[in-house]
């Protein structure tokens, strides 16, 4: 099958990264699967011609409004993979809910990260509860052998000579719901106190004017660090010589970055929302803070704990092995894209 993918694709955010994962997934089943960007498209017509044009036998979409929105009445079979803040932030508009409930009406199937997120579609759209299949993400890491953490310190101004840091590593698009500033004060007091500690923050300018806000704050906050953005390779490298990876996200589908920490054995702090609950047990697999202050305190506890941190980190890895497994995700997906024939 010749097969269109609308995702946003900005780089290094969740969305692109699925979408990826998801394309090599069609390819290896031997259909062709083209990715387009949702954001270089206004409405359902454009979409209308480039399926006829381009000879699209079906269509897949990532996010129920960003990209299911441009294939309300399309002339092909669909599908919807929810993106989190479809579900999650989108459903409060009246607009974007009416247009999502009619999506979800035409789509043939749609698939949820977690059993959660099925449960909030199906609350909504009843009709749809049998047409949403549950799949989490599948993980595979690939930390990249020729990575220079020595060279990527320097860039930013973190002393490397000074014996013991503990880098805390926050991994996301730069936009308001991604909530980056949420423990900047607090670190940054903490820093005062511990030099050691440093928090950097890295990811994809997503809402420049945000990006302006987090840049000036950033550079008053002695501790904290905006990092250049480095390729997917690296960027797990880099991940591997921090001491921890960190998410305050106000709203979360599934991070795929916390997933990754726990595939490549790095203790999580993880802010405690529905998203992440889904995927962390507070001191078992990482850990789960309510407020910038506790997020300190479980951090301390992290350093001073080597046993509780050698045991977090192989909890998690069982985990992702056995619930987020590339394998699975794959098989799951070439048999969903069957249902478009």
């Amino acid at each position: 099958m010749r097969l269109l993918l609308l995702a946003c694709l900005r780089a290094q955010t969740g969305n692109a990264t699925t979408a990826a994962r998801i394309q090599n997934h069609l390819h290896a089943a031997g259909h062709i699967c083209v990715l387009k960007d949702a954001f270089m498209y206004e409405s359902p017509t454009e979409i209308a011609n480039l399926t006829s044009t381009e000879k699209f036998d079906a269509a897949l979409a990532i996010h129920l409004y960003k990209g299911g929105r441009l294939l309300q009445g399309s002339r092909i079979p669909f599908g919807i993979i929810f993106g989190g803040t479809d579900v999650n932030e989108d459903i409060k508009c009246e607009e974007k809910h009416r247009v999502m409930g009619a999506v979800l009406g035409e789509a043939r199937f749609a698939v949820a990260f977690t059993v959660k997120m099925k449960e909030l579609a199906a609350a909504e759209w009843p009709d749809a509860r049998k047409k949403i299949y549950v799949q989490t993400q599948g993980i595979k890491t690939t930390p990249s052998e020729t990575f220079d953490w020595y060279r990527f310190l320097q860039n930013t101004d973190i002393p490397t000579d000074k014996g013991s840091l503990h880098m805390f590593l926050l991994i996301c698009g730069l936009r308001r719901v991604k909530d980056p500033l949420y423990l900047v004060d607090v670190f940054s007091d903490w820093h005062r106190k511990d030099p050691s500690v440093h928090l950097g923050i890295i990811g994809p300018a997503v809402d420049p004017l945000f990006t302006s806000e987090v840049k000036e704050k950033v550079k008053r906050a002695p501790g904290v660090h905006l990092l250049q953005e480095v390729p997917q390779d690296d960027l797990h490298a880099a991940m591997k010589r921090c001491f921890a990876v960190v998410n305050s996200s106000i709203s979360e589908g599934m991070s795929a970055a916390i997933l990754e920490a726990m595939d490549l054995d790095i203790p999580v702090l993880a802010r405690n929302i529905p998203g992440n609950a889904a995927i962390i047990k507070h001191k078992e697999t990482g850990l789960l803070f309510s407020d910038p202050q506790e997020f300190v305190v479980l951090s301390k506890s992290l350093m001073n704990n080597p046993i509780m941190e050698r045991e977090i980190v192989t909890r998690a890895k069982d985990y992702v092995k056995k619930h987020h497994s590339w394998e699975s995700e794959r098989k799951a997906y070439q048999n969903l894209v069957l249902r478009l024939q």
